[in-house]
């Protein structure tokens, strides 16, 4: 990630196709998993094994509909098994919130998955909405990430936001019983 610009990753792309739902990036049995563990069955339905490969650092790039379906905690998921950012022809506003939420940038961009194979690195500006293969030397152009989602992602995520501006407390605590 740049200083200059926290909002600009560059890393290794993991590509992804079409109609990625949220049952294929969080399976059902994830859930009764320690959440410390969840990760580890993150896309074990379409790439068994991907969770012992992805490295911290490393970004997703999917075609249409990606994130689709129920509002599992794919963000959370995506992040611990080592993403930092997502990209896709286009992504199903939940889980683009959901991601944002988690601090996982994600924006949709037409025409990006035929600029990425796995392994290629990318570098996304995510304020400019910029999108470059590095390994192939091509970019391409897209909206960027709105105003208020940059914020919460920089923030750390929207809790640590809502924290830091005074509407939740950093412990939680009980309620006065009467």
């Amino acid at each position: 990630m740049s200083n200059q610009n926290p909002l600009v990753y560059t890393g290794r792309v993991w590509k992804f196709g079409d109609l990625i739902n949220t049952d294929l990036i969080m399976p059902s049995k994830a859930f009764r998993m320690p959440r410390a563990e969840q990760h580890t069955l993150c896309f074990e339905a379409v790439r068994p094994g991907w969770a012992q490969q992805v490295r911290r650092g490393d970004i997703i790039v999917a075609g249409e509909n990606f994130g689709m379906g129920s509002s599992r905690p794919i963000g959370d998921v995506m992040r611990a098994a080592g993403i930092v950012a997502v990209i896709a022809e286009s992504i199903n506003g939940l889980a683009m919130r959901t991601c944002v939420n988690s601090s996982l940038p994600a924006i949709s961009c037409p025409g990006v998955s035929g600029l990425f194979e796995d392994g290629d690195i990318a570098r996304i500006d995510f304020l400019a909405g910029k999108v470059e293969n590095v390994t192939r030397g091509k970019s391409i152009q897209t909206h960027p990430l709105a105003p208020l989602l940059a914020e919460i992602v920089a923030a750390g995520g929207v809790i640590p936001m809502l924290i830091k501006e005074g509407y939740l407390h950093a412990e939680p605590f009980a309620a006065a019983s009467s």
